[in-house]
């Protein structure tokens, strides 16, 4: 477990932000030439449940002492670095992720897509709306969820599999699975991308099978089960805590020889955390991108709209889900999962240009 940590904050975009990195007045985030970064955030984990941080001009690092410039400037390089191309998709602009739930019961679109030409015109609909991105699933993992057999998982997302590869040979599919048995199907099965909700805790074959043929995957944090995840979830705290979760897998991956630029980061909004512990996590969203990875989140539709909205939810919770992803965006953050892909590429094409006009 570390004791200090680096987020990039103060961001600045578009032209002005070439020119501060040109001047050397900045950092890049994440290689991008349109997002700059000129100060740091540093928070220091103290006793038990208890951080605090401060804010540092990226020009006063130098004066820092040494315990913590020595991490901080490890950290930067990781800040810094251009993230790799992962199927074919540069992540220099924001990408979204359409979800697809081939379920009887997902939170919030169980059944709509159940059948499979439902499904399949859905992913369909989705690529037409601005999806970089297909990720299917065929267990639900909303709370209180249980576990689906293995191979009625399969037998729910198999033929939306081959109808959609081999349709859609170059958009990548994802796979929202737990199970290594229903990962290796899908991965034979043309499955460009693998989305485990439970970080490689379910299934410990999973990172074997991941491993085997370099597939890049989805790290999520989940504390618990979908059965149980939020029931008190309680955390010393909520941001570090998942850092360290994410630090610790990552370098096992690279112990095993895989590669830190297919791993894709998402924090798990909703998955074992009440709302205090959802707002710090988006607050502080930028925190991750010192771990050198690409950053996905997921905030469609998510309960945590309404404990915010209260009388003013929406069925589909545009609104929220649209604001989220925005600042999401102005944070660095390179992937966006989502149900309405029209409405949120709408959103993101706007604010995108907006941001970037100088």
């Amino acid at each position: 477990m570390r004791k200090y940590y680096t987020r990039p904050c103060n961001f600045y975009y578009g032209n002005f932000a070439k020119s501060l990195i040109k001047k050397k007045k900045a950092f890049p985030l994440a290689g991008n030439q349109k997002i700059a970064f000129n100060q740091i955030e540093i928070f220091k984990r103290k006793k038990k449940g208890i951080c605090d941080s401060k804010i540092y001009d990226v020009n006063k690092i130098k004066y820092l002492q040494k315990e913590i410039r020595s991490i901080v400037v490890l950290d930067l390089k990781k800040i810094i670095s251009k993230r790799k191309n992962i199927c074919n998709l540069k992540f220099d602009t924001p990408k979204i992720m359409g979800i697809l739930n081939v379920t009887p019961d997902s939170f919030s679109d169980g059944g709509l897509f159940f059948n499979d030409a439902k499904a399949y015109a859905q992913a369909n609909s989705m690529i037409k709306d601005g999806a970089s991105i297909i990720d299917v699933g065929g267990e639900s993992t909303r709370p209180g969820s249980k576990i689906v057999k293995d191979d009625d998982e399969w037998k729910r997302v198999k033929n939306t599999i081959f109808k959609f590869k081999k349709k859609f040979p170059k958009i990548p599919l994802s796979l929202d699975t737990r199970k290594s048995s229903v990962m290796k199907r899908g991965i034979e099965s043309g499955v460009n991308i693998i989305n485990d909700v439970s970080g490689l805790n379910f299934d410990f074959k999973s990172f074997k099978v991941i491993n085997s043929k370099k597939i890049p995957f989805v790290l999520h944090h989940m504390q618990g089960t979908p059965d149980t995840m939020q029931k008190n979830p309680t955390y010393e705290d909520v941001l570090l805590d998942i850092f360290d979760f994410f630090e610790k897998k990552i370098n096992f991956c690279l112990r095993n020889k895989y590669k830190r630029e297919f791993i894709m980061l998402d924090p798990g909004i909703g998955f074992g955390k009440n709302l205090d512990h959802n707002l710090r996590i988006m607050s502080k969203i930028s925190l991750f991108h010192s771990l050198g990875c690409i950053i996905l989140i997921g905030t469609s539709k998510k309960r945590f709209i309404e404990h915010i909205v209260t009388k003013f939810d929406t069925e589909n919770r545009i609104g929220g889900t649209l604001a989220s992803v925005l600042y999401g965006l102005s944070q660095g953050v390179q992937l966006f999962r989502v149900h309405n892909v029209k409405e949120i590429n709408q959103g993101i094409l706007v604010f995108n240009k907006i941001l970037n006009t100088n």
